[in-house]
């Protein structure tokens, strides 16, 4: 009895939780049909809300925002919205962090986040999953060139964590993706591949 509820629910969870992701996640993309005038919405032309059609509004929105910034009028006018909102005090912070973040997952660019390391965390006795970021340059003039920023996400959510500086040679570089250490993390161990990661340096080599 026990044995067959226990196999109902490891069918029945991951598939309800991938339900509920999708539908909080559609859910959240289809308030972009708010932004079209009420008579335009699919409501009022056919009577019932149809999920997903925000979907593809979005994906639109993005697609011909990229395309209209790739020229030259498009780019002036970004930089320009991007200049009023550094004049205005706490968005100015808020905007210049997201941005600089989303540039660099987004464009590939620097060396944040391109990194998975070990570091000794939250005891000397313990190893903890992290991703080599940036050090600001105030900081790493203080602390010299020894010295490495990492963001060690909290499980199962990893848009929460810890961000602090590390001796170099006391972390170990671990050879997996970004994407795969994060499955790690939001799975707590339990999704790991057929192969082995391997370390690609040990402390004081």
């Amino acid at each position: 009895m026990k044995k067959y509820f226990v196999t109902g629910l490891l069918i029945w969870v991951p598939l309800g939780i991938t339900i509920w992701v999708l539908h909080l996640l559609i859910g959240t993309l289809d308030q972009s049909l708010l932004l079209l005038p009420p008579h335009y919405r699919p409501r009022y032309w056919l009577g019932v809300d149809v999920p997903g059609l925000g979907v593809i509004l979005t994906l639109l929105i993005i697609f011909l925002t990229g395309l209209f910034t790739a020229n030259i009028i498009g780019q002036r006018l970004i930089r320009f919205a991007e200049g009023l909102l550094g004049r205005i005090p706490v968005v100015k912070s808020i905007y210049n962090s997201v941005k600089q973040v989303s540039d660099t997952v987004f464009s590939g660019s620097g060396d944040a986040f391109r990194k998975v390391l070990l570091v000794r965390y939250p005891h000397p006795q313990a190893w903890s999953l992290a991703f080599q970021t940036a050090v600001p340059p105030e900081v790493q003039e203080k602390l010299g060139p020894d010295e490495v920023a990492v963001f060690i996400p909290t499980t199962p959510s990893p848009v929460n964590g810890f961000y602090f500086f590390v001796k170099k040679s006391e972390t170990m570089e671990v050879d997996v993706s970004v994407d795969q250490a994060l499955k790690y993390i939001i799975s707590m161990g339990v999704a790991t591949p057929s192969e082995r990661a391997t370390i690609m340096n040990y402390p004081g080599d």
